[in-house]
C-alpha cells in the first residue's frame, strides 16, 4: 500500500511583493489496510498532520501563482523540503497500522 497526501489549507501572501504567494501548507498524510471479510473485515487507519513553511519569491525562476497551483506542486514542494521527512512519515503511518493490527496492549476483563 501506499500512504497519500493531501493538502488540506494553505496560507498565502495577500499583500505585495509576494502577493498570493504560498507561506503555509497544512497537509495530512493517510493509509490504511482491510483485513478480513465479512462480519470479521477490520480496516486499520494510520495518519500524520503537520505543516511546512516558505518564503515566497515571485522573482525566482519557477515561482507558481496561486491561481495556477495544483495540490501536486504543493505535495512537490512539501517532498522537497528539509522541514518534511516523507519516508519517516510514511513509516510513522505504517507503524500505526501494524500497531492497531497486532496492539502491544489490550484492554478487557477475563470474565463475562
Amino acid at each position: 500500500m501506499a500512504a497519500t497526501w493531501k493538502i488540506v489549507e494553505l496560507e498565502r501572501n495577500t499583500k505585495a511583493p509576494n502577493k498570493d504567494g504560498i507561506i503555509v501548507a497544512h497537509w495530512r498524510c493517510e493509509d490504511s489496510e482491510t483485513v478480513g471479510s465479512g462480519e470479521s473485515e477490520v480496516t486499520h487507519y494510520g495518519s500524520a498532520y503537520g505543516t511546512c513553511s516558505w518564503q515566497p519569491d515571485s522573482s525566482k525562476e519557477g515561482y507558481i501563482k496561486y491561481a495556477d497551483l495544483t495540490e501536486a506542486d504543493v505535495i512537490g514542494w512539501l517532498h522537497a523540503s528539509e522541514d518534511v521527512d516523507k519516508d519517516a512519515i510514511e513509516a510513522s503511518v505504517a507503524a500505526q497500522i501494524a500497531e492497531s493490527k497486532a496492539p502491544k496492549v489490550t484492554m478487557g476483563v477475563p470474565w463475562s
